[in-house]
């Protein structure tokens, strides 16, 4: 693509096949993308990871039902497009609705957190969504801008694993206010949320901090912590970045069933309390 070719309003190629010096991917060129007129989100929140596998949805599902019994009110837009998995975690079964004005989003099964979801508007969950990056990066724009969630005190984006077209366009693109790094105990995963920590400081995004999800798990029988992957690297990857472990989460089979039968609402929040406490800080 040459440089002529370049739009420079609306970036759509995919980046590792361009090498055009004005690309305003790399010159800060994108302008942000307003959300609807019917909007009001005081802070956007990205949830994001290096790898998928780590439970970044349940952490981002968690967060919103622990802000949520809190008072705030809270909406989740799902941007990983190809494996969503919010609206099942949630027990959302209707589609999104919508008119002339825009889209509604769908409500979770208690009626108290909006979530918007490529499942949200297919008629066969079980559908994938063959799309080439492009499409996705702006179908992604589309769920902030077209979609009417009225007026939200956060808004959390449950980010696609990795730093590709999507991560790009949503941190370019969308007022995202600060990021929370999801991670797992094994040695590779915690390499790897290097990647997410450096593309947020090259995009200028605040690290609140790093939740390792599946930590331990605790013995039924004796209540001791079993490191089942090992002690692993968190730590260090913090500390490299000055960044902070704010929660550890354990491997919890309660969860799993709640988020498998749409009732996560009803799970125990409590050991997000740090987390919680760092978002409400903002």
């Amino acid at each position: 693509m040459s440089e002529k070719e370049i739009n420079e309003s609306n970036c759509d190629h995919v980046c590792e096949g361009c090498s055009a010096s004005n690309c305003p991917s790399r010159n800060g060129g994108i302008p942000k993308l307003k959300a609807h007129e019917a909007t009001n989100i005081k802070h956007v929140i990205a949830v994001i990871s290096g790898k998928g596998g780590v439970g970044k949805s349940m952490v981002t599902s968690l967060l919103a039902v622990a802000l949520s019994k809190k008072g705030y009110k809270v909406g989740i837009l799902d941007a990983d497009v190809t494996g969503p998995s919010i609206p099942k975690i949630f027990g959302v079964k209707e589609k999104a609705s919508g008119n002339d004005l825009g889209i509604f989003p769908c409500m979770s099964k208690k009626g108290e957190i909006e979530i918007m979801s490529a499942n949200c508007l297919l008629d066969d969950e079980a559908a994938p969504v063959i799309w080439r990056g492009p499409m996705v990066s702006s179908f992604v724009g589309q769920l902030f801008t077209e979609v009417i969630y009225g007026d939200l005190d956060y808004l959390l984006i449950d980010m696609p694993p990795g730093t590709s077209d999507v991560p790009l366009t949503v941190f370019q693109q969308l007022p995202v206010e600060a990021s929370i790094v999801v991670t797992s105990p094994q040695d590779l995963v915690s390499l790897i949320v290097e990647k997410s920590v450096n593309m947020m400081m090259q995009m200028n995004i605040r690290v609140l901090g790093i939740i390792e999800n599946m930590s331990y798990l605790i013995c039924p029988d004796c209540g001791k912590k079993i490191s089942v992957f090992g002690e692993g690297k968190s730590d260090e990857a913090a500390a490299k970045y000055d960044l902070e472990i704010i929660d550890r989460l354990p491997i919890n089979p309660k969860l799993t069933f709640l988020a498998d039968s749409g009732d996560i609402e009803n799970a125990d929040v409590s050991e997000l309390n740090n987390a919680i406490e760092k978002i409400l800080a903002i």
